[in-house]
């Protein structure tokens, strides 16, 4: 009865940390963006909270790096179950454009799970509200039938991918790049 109670309010009005792994600020002056007037994730529920503790979604931005890897490791340890994890931005999906570099382990999934990707550098207020959106409709129906609309009014496609769209992606890219070192 309890559980149910929680994972109800819990969909109601679910809680993000933000944790800023070491990018540029692009993302998280669009995460604030989503969180204002125009996108208004508020209006869902969505609060920005400070503390990992209290919170039911991290939402990452930039690179993980072997120095930060530890903290980010701990960080996500503190979030509650269910815990939810989203990357944002280009260097939280996948390290790019420091991925080559010798302290760069990759994007956030290299060391914590992740259940919502919003790729972009920087990634949109939109592509970000639609994601926290996707990703509210595991939580509450409501918010499922609210994705549902925003789908069918507009092009989402290529705003957010789930683990699975991004594994297809990746498997996608690895196999065009090594038909074309073949031909090289």
């Amino acid at each position: 009865m309890l559980n149910g109670l929680v994972k109800w309010a819990r969909g109601k009005s679910p809680w993000v940390c933000h944790l800023n792994c070491g990018s540029c600020n692009g993302c998280d002056i669009e995460i604030v963006a989503a969180l204002m007037p125009r996108f208004d994730l508020e209006r869902f529920g969505v609060l920005l909270e400070g503390s990992p503790r209290h919170a039911d979604v991290l939402m990452t931005t930039g690179p993980v790096t072997r120095q930060i890897r530890d903290r980010v490791i701990r960080v996500y340890d503190q979030v509650a179950e269910p815990k939810f994890v989203v990357a944002v931005g280009t260097c939280g999906v996948s390290g790019a454009p420091f991925y080559p570099g010798y302290n760069v382990l990759g994007g956030v999934d290299s060391v914590i799970p992740v259940d919502m990707y919003v790729p972009g550098c920087p990634a949109r207020p939109d592509a970000i509200a639609y994601g926290v959106l996707k990703l509210l409709g595991t939580l509450d129906p409501k918010a499922d039938a609210l994705v549902k609309e925003i789908e069918s009014r507009r092009d989402t496609t290529g705003l957010v991918y789930t683990p699975s769209e991004m594994a297809e992606m990746r498997q996608a890219n690895e196999t065009s790049l090594g038909q074309t070192a073949a031909r090289s």
